[in-house]
């Protein structure tokens, strides 16, 4: 029976060098071969993945944790964060000398020219550190915004924004997206936008932003390489992403 495959990247089609595996990307090929539609479900903005697209041949995804949402190459969902919210948070985070890092689907951009908790986290995505430009989330839909800060001092966001979701996905990084905002949202649009049950849908992640998907799905894969709450989340649990996890999920489901 067709089904519909949505693929987180980073930690999932990504080892731990940041690149696919020649198997897994043999596998996303065979699957599709069977009759089975390719989602990716990222946290990265549009201009973050299109190696990967065009690597995999993919023409529909979801970008900012649900926030951009892509089918057959034409976008069918798109939600920024609030300005009067983002002008606030951006506030308090220069109160408190944390960088922030402001995304819209063609570029990021630094509310500071350089600061070393950026240059770590997002040279991990083999990406450099963004330019700055001031007061660039003013005039443009900004989708997903990143804090730097530490997990002790991320507490304070959480309780004075409660219209914000946080997101830890780095030690030193954290996204903010609009609360109730997900994979598992944009895979909630899509089933009803395009007619397809849940049931028929199948999700692959590892991180803490892959939680809500992985409970969403008919059935939720959580790599071995999973943080500790998403591994708890899963319908069933693979190898490390290193040891040729997502190929023997997919064995394991029969996709290929």
């Amino acid at each position: 029976m067709k089904k519909v495959l949505f693929f987180d990247i980073d930690g999932t089609l990504f080892n731990s060098k940041k690149y696919i595996p020649i198997k897994a990307k043999e596998a996303v090929f065979e699957a599709r071969k069977k009759g089975h539609e390719i989602f990716i479900a990222t946290g990265r903005a549009p201009f973050m993945i299109q190696d990967v697209l065009k690597e995999l041949e993919i023409n529909s995804y979801i970008c900012f944790n649900g926030q951009y949402i892509v089918y057959n190459n034409e976008v069918v969902f798109n939600k920024g964060i609030d300005l009067n919210q983002l002008k606030t948070v951006s506030d308090f985070a220069n109160i408190h000398n944390h960088p922030m890092v402001y995304m819209n689907a063609e570029k990021m951009i630094s509310s500071i020219s350089y600061h070393p908790h950026i240059e770590e986290s997002i040279s991990s995505l083999k990406f450099s550190h963004p330019q700055y430009e001031k007061n660039f989330y003013l005039n443009q839909k900004i989708y997903q915004s990143l804090v730097f800060c530490t997990e002790e001092e991320e507490l304070s966001y959480r309780e004075t924004f409660p219209l914000l979701k946080f997101v830890r996905w780095h030690r030193v990084s954290v996204d903010i997206l609009p609360k109730g905002a997900s994979k598992a949202k944009a895979i909630e649009f899509l089933c009803e936008h395009f007619n397809i049950a849940v049931e028929d849908t199948i999700a692959f992640g590892d991180g803490l932003n892959d939680i809500e998907m992985l409970e969403t799905v008919g059935f939720g894969v959580c790599m071995g390489n999973g943080h500790e709450e998403a591994l708890k989340r899963a319908n069933y649990i693979t190898d490390h992403v290193d040891d040729d996890g997502l190929v023997k999920a997919m064995k394991y489901l029969n996709l290929i």
